[in-house]
C-alpha cells in the first residue's frame, strides 16, 4: 500500500509540475514561456507556442475546434520582426498553402499546392493584404493554365488561359477589376476564332468571328434594342 501511495504522489506531483510549465506570466503580467490555450468548455487545444514577455516567438501550432492531434496551421514568429511565416496544413499534415503575413495581412509571395501533393497549384503576390502582381495557376502536370495580373486587389492588365498542352485559349484585358480592352478566343489548335473589345464589362464595338483564319461574321455591340 505504501508503494502505491508513493506512486500516486509521484504521478500527481509530475502532473502539477508539468502544468506549471505552461501559461505563466512575467512580472509585468505579460505571457511568458510556453503557452497552451484550449477552446472554451473543451479539452481540445486551440494553440500552443512560446511567448517572450508578451511577444510570440518561434513555432506556434493551431488546431481546429472539431478535434485532432495534427495542427491545421503553423506560424513561425520572429523576435526581431513582425513578419510571420504561415503554413496551412491538411488533416494528413500536407502543406496546403504557405506565405508570409504582417498582423493579419498577407505580403509577398504565397504558394498553394495540389491536394495531397508537393506540386504547386498556384502562386500569387500580395502587398498589404491585397493581390498585387502576377498570379500563376498550374495543372498538376506543371503546365501553366492561367496567368493574371492584379493591382491593389483587382484584375488589371492581361489574363491568359492555356490548355494542358500549353496552347493559348483565351486572352482578356482588365482595368480596375473590369473587362476593358481587347479579348481573343482560340481553338484547341491555337487558331483565332473570336476577337473583340470590352468596355467596362460589356461587349463594345465590332466583334469578328473567324473560320480557318478568315472572318465569317461580324457583330456590332452593344446590340440594338428591338421592339
Amino acid at each position: 500500500m505504501r508503494n502505491i501511495f508513493l506512486l500516486c504522489v509521484f504521478i500527481c506531483t509530475s502532473i502539477a509540475l508539468s502544468a506549471q510549465e505552461y501559461n505563466q506570466f512575467d512580472a509585468d503580467g505579460k505571457r511568458h514561456g510556453k503557452w497552451r490555450k484550449r477552446y472554451d468548455n473543451s479539452d481540445q487545444i486551440r494553440y500552443e507556442g512560446t511567448f517572450d514577455h508578451g511577444k510570440e516567438v518561434g513555432k506556434f501550432k493551431f488546431y481546429k475546434p472539431s478535434g485532432g492531434k495534427s495542427p491545421t496551421a503553423i506560424k513561425i514568429f520572429s523576435k526581431e520582426s513582425d513578419t510571420v511565416l504561415v503554413r496551412y496544413l491538411s488533416v494528413k499534415g500536407k502543406v496546403i498553402s504557405e506565405g508570409k503575413m504582417v498582423l493579419k495581412a498577407r505580403i509577398g509571395l504565397w504558394k498553394y499546392f495540389h491536394n495531397g501533393s508537393d506540386k504547386i497549384m498556384m502562386t500569387e503576390k500580395y502587398v498589404d493584404g491585397k493581390l498585387d502582381g502576377e498570379q500563376l495557376t498550374y495543372f498538376d502536370n506543371g503546365q501553366l493554365t492561367e496567368k493574371t495580373q492584379y493591382l491593389a486587389g483587382k484584375r488589371h492588365g492581361k489574363r491568359v488561359i492555356y490548355s494542358e498542352k500549353g496552347i493559348m485559349l483565351k486572352e482578356y484585358t482588365y482595368e480596375n477589376g473590369q473587362l476593358h480592352g481587347l479579348t481573343k478566343y482560340y481553338d484547341t489548335e491555337g487558331n483565332l476564332i473570336i476577337e473583340g473589345k470590352y468596355k467596362r464589362d460589356r461587349k463594345d464595338s465590332i466583334w469578328n468571328y473567324y473560320t480557318n483564319g478568315k472572318i465569317t461574321e461580324r457583330k456590332l455591340f452593344p446590340l440594338e434594342k428591338r421592339g
